[in-house]
């Protein structure tokens, strides 16, 4: 059997919240509890397990790749439900999406303080696209300068 990533643990300062704000914006479901954990299950099988935990939580990143209509999905909610959103992981381009490697990708925040980020092509997928480094303003997008640095 090659080797496939099965599942993580995604602390959280409250399980239910935080898994039940990435499913909605991703467009998945929160499974049944097991044990301490609350799971969230994508498309290829990878599940994360959120933990409520009562101490600080370093940030942690997780990115996801999803078509150009879950993309316009995830997008229309974020902006829907005024989530603040980035172009970039550095919080620099606030209300805006990029549009590296030809596609379009955004960063957002979950009610950990986690950076979530979903996208429509590979890194490198296409390094001498013209749209590589082009951000462009999303209309109605929440905006917000507090992104962790």
């Amino acid at each position: 059997m090659a080797v496939q990533f099965n599942h993580t643990i995604i602390l959280s300062r409250d399980r239910e919240k935080s898994a039940q704000f990435l499913a909605e914006i991703l467009g998945l479901s929160v499974g049944r509890p097991f044990g301490p954990f609350l799971p969230v299950v994508t498309a290829n099988g990878v599940t994360l397990d959120f933990l409520t935990v009562g101490t600080d939580i370093p940030m942690q990143h997780y990115a996801f790749l999803v078509s150009e209509e879950e993309f316009d999905r995830i997008l229309a909610r974020l902006v829907q439900q005024k989530v603040p959103i980035w172009a970039d992981p550095h919080g620099q381009e606030p209300g805006r999406i990029n549009r590296n490697d030809g596609g379009r990708g955004v960063y957002f925040l979950d009610p950990s303080g986690h950076g979530m980020e979903a996208f429509t092509r590979p890194y490198g997928s296409d390094p001498s696209s013209p749209l590589h480094g082009v951000t462009e303003e999303v209309p109605g997008a929440a905006v917000s300068d507090k992104f962790p640095r």
